[in-house]
């Protein structure tokens, strides 16, 4: 293995571990015994924290407190058998104590609003801190059941100079490999030239051949150090799933028969480390690699049933786990931690729980946004009304709205409930003057909150291969995903399988934005198109407040419709309100200018947000421009890292989800309309509409009739 300068710690070297009835795990300089024998079986994905913060994702503090865990006296030895019994029974009383002090909380609440008690309203606020206080602990206490998570599979992790056998399919044999094949099999960086933020000082890759970066999965810390999880998000530029699946297979079918209860012998730990991988990766990647591809899953399930024997536990464990996501995915169940569920709670509970923690959020979020309204003050954008009169369409090509309009697609949802589109037509735009800027807002987000958690961060890789480019039309409407052509600009290898989530999120963005624009385009009086202006971009600012950036966005484009801008409305319409457009196009700016501005400070893990997905798709495109490879067919690895850390955001935002009320009724009438005018030609039904036309006076225009008539009659005399 090639390194350019690297300055190889004691790490890396060589151990003559003698076989004993217990084995070390050796993560960060401490040292816990582990007793052999069946794998203790957990989550073991690192998630998406692992991908973006790396080893610095568990700090001094985790540290000193996983040193303390199991451990009665300063003379014992730390066994992480009884840390991990210790931790789960503190986790398990913290939790508990704080949901009952959630319920006490809102019991004091009620009061309050009903007047009742004058000593509610002197708790509150202490309630309020000790609750705070509360979920930091939990929260803490999650992270260090995470890393010792990790430490599980660290366990199974070999040196450096044990993955040519890796490499060479568990063959024990380091004469087989050639000198020149292993020096280009994977590049570091030397840590004297390069400073990296590793805390052991390790060499950092660079680079590595497809065979080189699957058997870098097998070296020590790559779970602590994130490189499994970001491998898990990248490796479709540089091999299929098929492939990925197969190097698995074969590492597991090489060694499984010569691994034995010595946790210290290379193949035994090859073996384990192969099945830890394969469990990280369905946890995390099932629904992107597995559920799309029947063939992958069945030669996975085939496997494990013929080659696996039922006594390691691997076995039942693994098709438990299949069976059990695959649940899941049908489902459609968002993430959530440990501390937002518990197994004797209802989901009622699991709801007031997240509202809580936003609650106590609250003063974080105004000051967070300090930033934010700081960076729009600084953009001085002046709001191009585009008041001119429009080019006159041909009277007599007129459609009326019934002909421009899609018939209407009666899906599942709508069916559930007895409102019909013929009355949703009937009502019109009026409903969504009845509710509240609020109402709409909260309704809107929930909505696009069901669509973006269902994405993964693979969708929004290699992009450019479904056609999205950067306009503010993303995906064109006639191109179906059936038709879509890969061969344009595809950076996945070609065979391997790609799920198009993302144009359907895509697509659901550009219908609320038409759907915006043929709502304004069909009111019949310029009073109402004020109005319905006003109340867009007042959705739309609400909506930006509460770091749902997605639907302002997209309410920005369905504004910025060529038609909409040019109708005579904008003149009329209040200074104070015209002055949030500029508030948005300088929000859409900041989304742009940096792709992990709204990772930046802490917010994002307590605040629930949602990124625009175009704006994030055209990041990773930014990202995924130039070479991904090295003049000597090295993989550069740097790229890659930088590629997973940007889409990571992905699954962080999903972890905090909005809990507002849902309105069933309302989302019913919003999901109608916008299904009705989804796919509607906004200019055609603009001519259909007197109102959007520059109006000249009735009383100027008769008067020039006049004068028209009485030169013509003095012609005459």
């Amino acid at each position: 293995l090639q390194s350019n300068d690297c300055c190889i710690g004691p790490g890396f070297a060589e151990e003559n571990i003698e076989p004993e009835e217990e084995t070390m795990i050796k993560i960060a300089g401490n040292s816990y015994l582990v007793s052999p024998g069946l794998p203790d079986f957990h989550g073991c994905s690192p998630g998406w924290s692992s991908a973006f913060y790396g080893a610095e994702c568990f700090d001094a503090e985790v540290h000193g407190y996983m040193k303390k865990l199991g451990k009665q006296k300063p003379s014992e030895s730390q066994n992480i058998d009884a840390k991990k019994l210790e931790l789960e029974q503190l986790l398990m009383m913290e939790t508990k104590n704080y949901r009952k002090t959630i319920k006490f909380y809102q019991k004091l609440l009620q009061k309050e609003r009903r007047s009742k008690g004058p000593e509610a309203k002197s708790m509150l606020p202490k309630l309020r801190g000790q609750l705070q206080e509360m979920k930091s602990k939990v929260q803490f206490l999650e992270l260090v059941k995470k890393y010792m998570q990790i430490m599980y599979a660290e366990q199974w992790g070999v040196e450096s100079w044990v993955l040519p056998t890796v490499i060479h399919n568990g063959r024990d044999d380091p004469v087989d490999v050639a000198p020149m094949e292993k020096s280009s099999l994977l590049l570091y960086y030397g840590t004297e030239k390069h400073q990296c933020n590793n805390h052991n000082g390790i060499r950092v890759l660079q680079a590595g051949t497809p065979l080189g970066l699957m058997a870098y999965l097998y070296s020590r810390n790559a779970f602590l150090e994130g490189y499994v999880q970001q491998f898990l998000y990248t490796f479709r530029y540089f091999c299929t799933q098929e492939e990925f699946l197969q190097f698995l297979l074969d590492r597991i079918s090489s060694t499984l028969s010569s691994a034995s209860l010595d946790p210290s012998t290379s193949l035994t730990k090859i073996c384990n480390r192969s099945f830890y991988i394969l469990q990280a990766w369905i946890e995390d990647c099932y629904s992107v690699d597995f559920a799309t591809n029947a063939d992958l899953l069945c030669t996975l399930k085939e496997f494990i049933s013929s080659k696996v024997a039922p006594l390691n536990g691997y076995r039942e464990h693994l098709l438990s786990l299949l069976e059990d996501t695959s649940a899941r995915k049908s489902g459609s169940a968002p993430q959530c931690s440990s501390m937002d569920k518990c197994k004797e709670e209802g989901e009622e509970d699991r709801k007031s729980l997240h509202s809580i923690c936003k609650n106590l959020s609250e003063d974080v979020s105004r000051k967070g946004f300090t930033c934010l309204y700081f960076f729009l003050q600084n953009f001085k954008w002046k709001l191009s009304k585009g008041l001119g009169p429009i080019a006159p369409y041909q009277r007599e090509q007129l459609h009326t709205i019934s002909l421009v309009l899609p018939k209407p697609c009666h899906n599942s949802f709508t069916e559930e409930f007895p409102v019909s589109f013929a009355k949703a037509d009937e009502v019109g735009p009026y409903l969504l003057m009845e509710y509240s800027v609020q109402q709409l807002c909260y309704q809107l987000t929930l909505l696009q909150q069901e669509v973006f958690h269902k994405c993964h961060p693979v969708h929004f890789l290699n992009s450019r291969a479904l056609g999205v480019k950067d306009k503010c039309v993303a995906v064109q409407k006639a191109v179906s995903t059936e038709t879509v052509s890969l061969k344009v600009c595809n950076l996945f290898l070609s065979k391997c399988v790609q799920d198009q989530y993302l144009l359907q999120l895509l697509r659901y963005g550009d219908s609320i934005s038409t759907w915006i624009a043929a709502e304004i385009v069909t009111c019949h009086t310029a009073k109402l198109q004020v109005s319905l202006l006003s109340k867009f971009l007042l959705i739309a600012k609400c909506c930006y407040e509460q770091r749902n950036f997605a639907t302002a966005m997209q309410i920005l484009a369905g504004l910025e419709n060529l038609i909409v801008r040019q109708l005579p409305a904008w003149k009329i319409l209040p200074a104070k309100v015209a002055e949030i457009m500029e508030e948005l196009k300088a929000v859409e700016v900041f989304l742009k200018s940096d792709s992990l501005c709204l990772m930046e400070g802490e917010r994002f893990k307590t605040l629930p947000t949602i990124q625009s997905a175009h704006v994030l798709a055209m990041h990773v495109q930014q990202l995924e421009t130039g070479g991904f490879t090295m003049t000597n067919g090295a993989h550069k690895w740097t790229k890659l890292r930088n590629i997973a850390k940007v889409v990571s955001q992905v699954h962080a935002f999903q972890e905090n989800p909005y809990t507002y009320m849902p309105d069933f009724k309302l989302q019913s009438y919003l999901r109608q309309r916008i299904t009705r005018y989804k796919d509607a030609d906004v200019s055609a039904l603009a001519a259909d509409n007197c109102a959007n036309f520059h109006q000249i006076p009735t009383e100027k225009h008769s008067r020039k009739i006049q004068d028209t008539l009485r030169r013509i009659k003095a012609t005459f005399q």
